[in-house]
C-alpha cells in the first residue's frame, strides 16, 4: 500500500483513530531521515502539545496543505480560530460538534419551557433554596431544643440544691407572732442553721426554731388561697425556695441547758441560772424577766426556752407542771439555730449570742449553796 493511500485511509478514519487530535510527526518525517538513537524529532523545541493543534496529516494531500489563513495557528486551541475538528465516532457523529464541546441544552431548559441563562434550571435553584431553608430551620430548632434542655437541667439542679441546703444546712422561716419582740417582729424572715445542735454546740442565749412539742401553737388565720396556689406554695416550701410559714414551729431563746437549775426570781427580780443572776438586755423594754415564779431543773436531753417579749410569749413557763419536765423542749425537736435576719432588708442583721449575759454561769451541778442566815436574840 502506498504512503498516499495510507494517509487517505487515516484521514477517512477519524471516527476510529483518536490521533486526529494529536500531531503526527511520523507523517512529516521521511523514514530515511529519522533521527538516530531515539532522538526526538522536535529536539530543542517545547514539549509537544500538538493534540490541541490542527494535524496537517489529516488534511488530505501533504503536497497541497490547506491555506494557512484557513487553519488555526500552531498551538491555538480548537474553536478559537473559528474551525471545528472532524466529528468523532459514536452517537454524536455527523452533528459537526464533539460531545465534549457541545452545550447541553436540556440541562438549561426551564420547566416552563424557558431557558436559564447561567446554565442552571430554576427548579434546581428552588431545590437548593428549600435545602438551605431546611438547614436553617433545623439549626433554629436544634438551638431551641438545646436551650430548653439546658433550662430544664438548670432548674432541676437548682431545685435539688435548694432541697439539699434546706434539709441539711440552712432553712428560711417566717416569724408569725410578736413573742420575740423587739429582737424579731411579726413577718420577719430568718435563716436557721441546721448545724446547731450537731456540728456546733448549742449554747445558752441561742435563738432556736423547734417543732411544736404539743399544742403550744395556736391555729393561725389562713389567707384565702386557691387550691392550686396553696399546692404550689407548699411545694416551694418543701424544696426550700419559700420560707416555712411556721404553722407548726416556734422560735424562742434558750435560757437553760440540760441539768441547769433555772429560778425566777431573786431579790432583784432577775432570773438565775445555777445560782447566777442574769442581766438580759434582749428583753422587750418595759417587760419584767417573768411575771410568774418557777423553780425547775432542766431534764437531760431538753432545754428551757423563753421569748424576749416575756409578757406575750407562750413558752416553757406556761406549759410546765412545776418540775421542768413538761415545759422543757426536747433537743430532738430543735430544727436549728437562727443566725441571721434577712427580711425586710432594713432589719438585716446577724442574730448573735449574748455571751456576756451567760458568761459567769457555771456548769450544771456546780451551783454554790447560799449560806444559811443565822438569827440572834438580844438580851438586856
Amino acid at each position: 500500500m502506498s504512503e498516499d493511500q495510507g494517509r487517505g485511509r487515516a484521514g477517512a478514519g477519524h471516527e476510529a483513530d483518536p490521533a486526529w487530535l494529536r500531531h503526527d510527526f511520523g507523517d512529516e518525517t521521511d523514514a530515511g531521515d529519522a533521527p538516530a538513537n531515539g532522538e526526538s524529532p522536535r529536539s530543542g523545541t517545547e514539549p509537544d502539545d500538538g493534540w490541541l493543534r490542527h494535524d496537517p496529516a489529516d488534511s488530505g494531500d501533504p503536497a497541497n496543505p490547506a491555506d494557512p489563513a484557513e487553519d488555526p495557528q500552531p498551538g491555538t486551541p480548537l474553536g478559537a480560530a473559528g474551525t471545528e475538528p472532524a466529528p468523532r465516532g459514536g452517537a454524536d457523529a455527523g452533528d459537526g460538534e464533539p460531545a465534549a464541546y457541545r452545550h447541553d441544552d436540556e440541562a438549561d431548559r426551564d420547566p416552563d419551557g424557558g431557558w436559564d441563562g447561567d446554565g442552571a434550571s430554576d427548579e434546581g435553584d428552588r431545590a437548593a433554596s428549600r435545602s438551605a431553608e431546611g438547614r436553617d430551620g433545623g439549626g433554629v430548632g436544634s438551638m431551641l431544643k438545646a436551650a430548653t434542655k439546658e433550662f430544664v437541667i438548670v432548674i432541676g439542679m437548682a431545685l435539688v440544691l435548694s432541697f439539699v441546703v434546706k434539709t441539711w444546712l440552712l432553712q428560711a422561716f417566717y416569724i408569725p407572732s410578736g413573742s420575740m419582740e423587739d429582737t424579731l417582729v411579726l413577718n420577719d424572715r430568718v435563716i436557721v442553721s441546721k448545724l446547731t445542735p450537731g456540728a456546733f454546740e448549742l449554747k445558752r442565749g441561742d435563738i432556736i426554731v423547734f417543732s411544736d412539742p404539743g399544742n403550744w401553737v395556736d391555729p393561725l388565720p389562713q389567707a384565702p388561697h386557691g387550691e392550686v396556689v396553696t399546692t404550689i406554695r407548699k411545694g416551694l416550701m418543701f424544696v426550700g425556695l419559700l420560707p416555712n410559714d411556721s404553722e407548726d414551729h416556734l422560735i424562742k431563746r434558750v435560757i437553760g441547758l440540760p441539768g441547769d437549775h433555772v429560778v425566777c426570781c431573786d431579790e432583784g427580780e432577775r432570773l438565775t441560772v445555777n445560782g447566777v443572776p442574769l442581766v438580759e438586755p434582749y428583753i422587750k423594754p418595759g417587760d419584767a424577766p417573768s411575771a410568774m415564779d418557777f423553780d425547775i431543773t432542766v431534764p437531760k436531753g431538753s432545754v428551757w426556752v423563753m421569748g424576749d417579749h416575756r409578757s406575750d410569749s407562750s413558752d416553757s413557763r406556761f406549759h410546765d407542771n412545776g418540775t421542768g419536765k413538761t415545759g422543757s423542749v426536747a433537743e430532738s425537736l430543735i430544727v436549728g439555730r437562727a443566725v441571721a435576719l434577712v427580711w425586710p432588708l432594713d432589719h438585716l442583721t446577724w442574730l448573735s449570742n449574748p455571751k456576756a449575759t451567760f458568761a459567769k454561769v457555771p456548769a450544771p451541778g456546780s451551783e454554790q449553796k447560799k449560806p444559811a442566815h443565822s438569827t440572834t436574840t438580844g438580851g438586856g
